[in-house]
């Protein structure tokens, strides 16, 4: 025994306790033999009990240190030791010195170089059974540390007792603790190179206590049984860009409450019938959630993350998280999460200076803080952080059959200078703004999530004009399934929000995306961001009197609803409230229960449905040749007209901005015969007008918009029409 070693672990400085502490090869006075120590800074004395009950004493060589020589014994050797403190109590529990390591060379490898694709499988905390004992394996990277321990409730948090040991130089600490079973809190107690001690979360936790309480809590992972073999097969042949794909976005925590139990929010498995009934009846395809992560501010929304690999606890377990993917799975409904890599926030005990250093951040803030959210800014350079990001996206959709992420901030992570000064930001190699770093991450991602979960989608929340995000990496592009079509959001709630009086002026921005829209494959969202900070409800954004505010609301969603584009609607847009998204109470499901507004959520359903039936809406989004304009032009009627196309297929759409109806208004149509009004959002039945527009009506041989044939036409006030030709 080397005294070197023995003072360093007694003064909490080993990075390997297992070369003192366990058993190990000794010579007694009869031969070969075996030597255990065992330490507990407060044990008087200590046994070591043999697997057939024989107990051996440990004497003491330094205080809290003992040790004592099984002769004739050999390893492995099988053992227990029992603890007795001066109060009388006794301890007894395996010995966690006497297990080989949990963490192979290949995963360290892995893990060293950024490339091990299941490391949730190797990191954190798992529950297993070893020669014999149950326990758990805990593993953590922390590699400028003296020393880390694991605490719990199972050691008093006493940091004393179960120092971890390095795996190499790899900076992985490991240790396997018999006795610890699921349902254990848990924390990390970490000795910096300036000697302070750090008590943080593990990165790796699987889950944590409810906020505002912060430990990992220790959970099996193989438990649920699943029972969406036929989703998954099926997603891995799908091409949702040729499929109809409309999104509800759901904050879990407000979508619904239960007033009786004080208010709170609803289980995963409470919600997940309600919630899969709801989106089938207005048509939508998928769910979208906000960040489920376990966050530490409600009032983030999931958007500061302290626990990557952790549904948040605030509404149940992971298998209960699991149970609610199921559901929605089994109802035909896919699940995407909004994922945040872009940064996370500065609690100290998540993964800020983690191991006393600027381990998963940059040390220099021009780098690694962001001036925007007062958040800290992922080093994409470094293989362990990018591993741990690339691994969570896996993780999420492997683990948990998630079938997308939405990855939330990438304008920020693309560039060096994005929301920075001259002088607050620094230039990379090139001499350039871009990210390099952050773009090959994003590259990685997507292709791994790609190649790893068939069918599942990647999405980017992408602000700029930056080319390629949709283009796959082999043709240098980001590799991204989708994007967010912010500059469409953006324009469409501007021109919507003046007054029609004044929208003749305004033309080209209710048109202009249609310039880029075959860019990138689009998703056009009207979300979270748009109902909240004083920016008010969609429906108090439009103009006019109450009639007419409910009028543009059926507007602006015939017009997201039929052109180009997949389509994401926030949760209680159906309601049309008249207040603010606010995530501490419930939505306004009582708004249901008057007229206008339960006139207002059926036309939802009708659109949904119109636009679920009709594959010109969908079919394709991303093909040119499957939208056309009729007449782009009218800027003095407020009017725009087009058509959407699938093969000989096509639907004739127009939009009259204004609550002055227009009649005898002729445009072009694509085809002679009889045109039928498939569709109006000034149909009675959903809180429209008076004004009566012919259900049929015939072309007649005038050129008009660059077509032979054209129709006449009864345009309601603030309505959308949409036609189709009789077969």
């Amino acid at each position: 025994m080397n005294a070197t070693d023995v003072a360093r672990l007694l003064a909490g400085e080993h990075r390997d306790p297992h070369a003192v502490l366990g058993a190990h090869d000794a010579t007694g006075p009869d031969g070969p033999a075996v030597v255990v120590r065992a330490m507990h800074p407060d044990a008087t004395a200590v046994e070591c009990v043999l697997r057939d009950g024989t107990a051996v004493p440990l004497a003491p060589v330094e205080p809290g240190l003992f040790a004592g020589v099984i002769a004739g014994a050999a390893l492995p050797l099988a053992y227990r030791l029992r603890f007795h403190f001066a109060d009388g109590s006794t301890w007894e529990r395996g010995d966690p010195y006497r297990f080989l390591p949990t963490v192979g060379q290949l995963d360290v490898h892995l893990f060293n170089e950024g490339t091990h694709r299941r490391l949730w499988e190797v990191m954190g905390a798992h529950p297993r059974t070893i020669d014999g004992e149950s326990g758990t394996a805990f593993a953590v990277w922390a590699p400028t540390a003296r020393r880390v321990s694991v605490v719990g409730d199972f050691n008093g948090w006493d940091g004393r007792i179960f120092p971890m040991r390095m795996i190499g130089s790899s900076g992985v600490f490991e240790l396997f603790v018999p006795g610890v079973e699921p349902g254990a809190l848990y924390k990390f107690e970490i000795l910096t190179q300036d000697g302070a001690l750090r008590l943080k979360t593990d990165p790796f936790a699987f889950a944590m206590e409810a906020p505002p309480a912060t430990a990992s809590r220790v959970v099996r992972q193989d438990t649920y049984v699943w029972q969406d073999a036929a989703w998954l097969e099926a997603r891995a042949r799908r091409d949702l860009a040729r499929e109809p794909m409309l999104i509800y976005e759901v904050h879990l925590g407000s979508w619904a409450r239960v007033p009786e139990e004080g208010d709170r929010p609803l289980t995963y498995r409470e919600i997940a019938p309600r919630l899969v009934e709801h989106v089938k009846r207005l048509g939508f395809t998928h769910i979208e959630l906000l960040p489920v992560m376990e966050h530490p501010f409600t009032g983030s929304w999931g958007y500061q993350v302290t626990g990557y690999y952790a549904p948040t606890a605030r509404y149940g377990s992971p298998d209960d998280f699991r149970y609610f993917v199921d559901t929605c799975h089994a109802a035909g409904i896919g699940v995407i999460l909004d994922w945040v890599p872009a940064h996370f926030p500065r609690d100290d005990y998540a993964l800020r200076r983690f191991d006393g250093t600027a381990l998963f951040e940059h040390e220099d803030p021009r780098l690694g803080e962001h001036p925007d959210w007062g958040t800290l800014i992922f080093n994409y350079g470094r293989n362990e952080v990018r591993n741990f990001l690339i691994a969570n996206a896996l993780y999420w959709t492997v683990a948990f059959h998630i079938d997308g992420l939405r990855v939330d901030a990438v304008a920020s992570m693309l560039y060096l200078d994005y929301s920075r000064r001259p002088g607050e930001w620094l230039r990379n190699v090139h001499g350039g703004r871009e990210n390099l770093e952050a773009i090959a991450f994003l590259q990685a991602m997507n292709d791994a999530v790609h190649a790893e979960a068939p069918g599942a989608i990647t999405v980017a929340e992408e602000s700029t004009a930056w080319p390629g995000v949709t283009k796959p990496t082999s043709e240098g592009g980001l590799g991204f399934s989708f994007k967010w079509n912010m500059g469409w959001m953006h324009d469409t709630l501007s021109y919507f929000a003046v007054d029609p009086i004044y929208r003749s002026h305004h033309q080209n921005t209710i048109t202009f995306a249609m310039l880029y829209e075959y860019t990138e494959r689009f998703i056009m969202p009207l979300s979270h961001d748009e109902v909240v900070h004083l920016k008010r409800s969609l429906l108090e954004k439009m103009p006019g009197d109450r009639w007419q505010k409910f009028a543009n609301l059926r507007l602006l969603l015939a017009y997201q609803y039929t052109r180009p584009g997949k389509k994401l609607l926030f949760m209680g847009t159906e309601l049309a409230p008249w207040n603010e998204w606010n995530h501490d109470v419930s939505l306004d499901w009582h708004l249901a229960a008057e007229p206008l507004h339960a006139s207002f959520g059926f036309y939802v359903e009708q659109l949904g449905r119109l636009y679920r039936e009709h594959p010109a809406l969908w079919r394709r989004d991303y093909d040119p040749d499957g939208f056309r304009w009729i007449d782009v032009a009218d800027a003095m009627n407020s009017v725009i007209s087009y058509v959407r196309h699938d093969g000989d297929d096509h639907l004739v759409i127009v939009l009259n901005f204004t609550p002055v109806p227009r009649e005898d208004y002729r445009i072009g149509v694509p085809a002679a015969g009889m045109y039928v009004q498939l569709f109006s959002s000034d149909d009675r039945r959903f809180g429209g007008s008076e004004v009566v527009t012919p259900t049929t009506i015939d072309t007649e041989p005038a050129a008009f918009h660059g077509y032979e044939q054209s129709v006449r036409l009864t345009l309601p006030p603030l309505g959308a029409l949409v036609l189709t030709l009789r077969g």
